[in-house]
C-alpha cells in the first residue's frame, strides 16, 4: 500500500472515530452530533441541533435544559412567504417508530433563550434531553461557527 493510500485510510478511520464519539444512546434512541451555532456578543438567544434515530416504538422529546441559558424550548421554524416564523412546540417533538428526526437550521431545533453568555466557537456545554419513554440523557453540545449550516465533523463523512 502506498504511503498516500495508507495515510488517506488512516485519516478516514480517524474521522469515523470522531463521529462515533458524538453519538449517545438512551433506550431505543441514538442521539448524534449535537451542536449549536456560536452567537454574537449580546445575543439573547441561540439554537441547538442534533439527530435522533429511533430504533424502537414511538417516543417524544418532551424537554431540554442546560446551564448556558435561563430557558430552553423546543421549536419549529418555517418560512411563510418571506417571513421566518418560529413557534414553541408545546407537546415536544414526535419521534416516530423506526424513523430518524433531524433538528437542523431552518426546521426543528432547541432554542436557548436568555443566554447567560455568548456561545463561543470551539467550546461545548452539556444539554439534558428528556424523552417521554426513553428517559433522560445528557449530551455534549459542540459550538460551531456563527452561521454554521452543520457540525464541522459532518464534512468528513464520505
Amino acid at each position: 500500500m502506498s504511503f498516500i493510500k495508507h495515510f488517506t485510510l488512516l485519516a478516514l478511520l480517524a474521522c469515523a472515530g470522531a463521529t462515533q464519539a458524538a453519538d449517545y444512546t438512551s433506550g431505543n434512541l441514538r442521539i448524534s452530533q449535537p451542536w449549536a451555532r456560536a452567537t454574537a456578543p449580546g445575543a439573547a438567544a441561540g439554537g441547538g441541533f442534533l439527530k435522533i434515530d429511533n430504533k424502537g416504538p414511538a417516543d417524544r422529546l418532551v424537554s431540554a435544559s442546560t446551564g448556558v441559558s435561563k430557558l430552553v424550548e423546543l421549536h419549529t421554524m418555517r418560512m411563510d412567504g418571506n417571513i421566518m416564523r418560529m413557534a414553541k412546540l408545546e407537546n415536544g417533538i414526535e419521534l416516530p417508530a423506526g424513523q430518524s428526526v433531524e433538528l437542523k437550521p431552518g426546521g426543528l431545533h432547541v432554542m436557548f433563550l436568555d443566554l447567560k453568555a455568548p456561545l463561543k466557537e470551539g467550546e461545548s456545554f452539556p444539554l439534558r434531553l428528556k424523552f417521554e419513554k426513553a428517559g433522560e440523557i445528557t449530551v455534549d453540545v459542540k459550538i460551531e461557527g456563527l452561521g454554521a449550516a452543520m457540525p464541522a465533523q459532518s464534512h468528513h463523512q464520505h
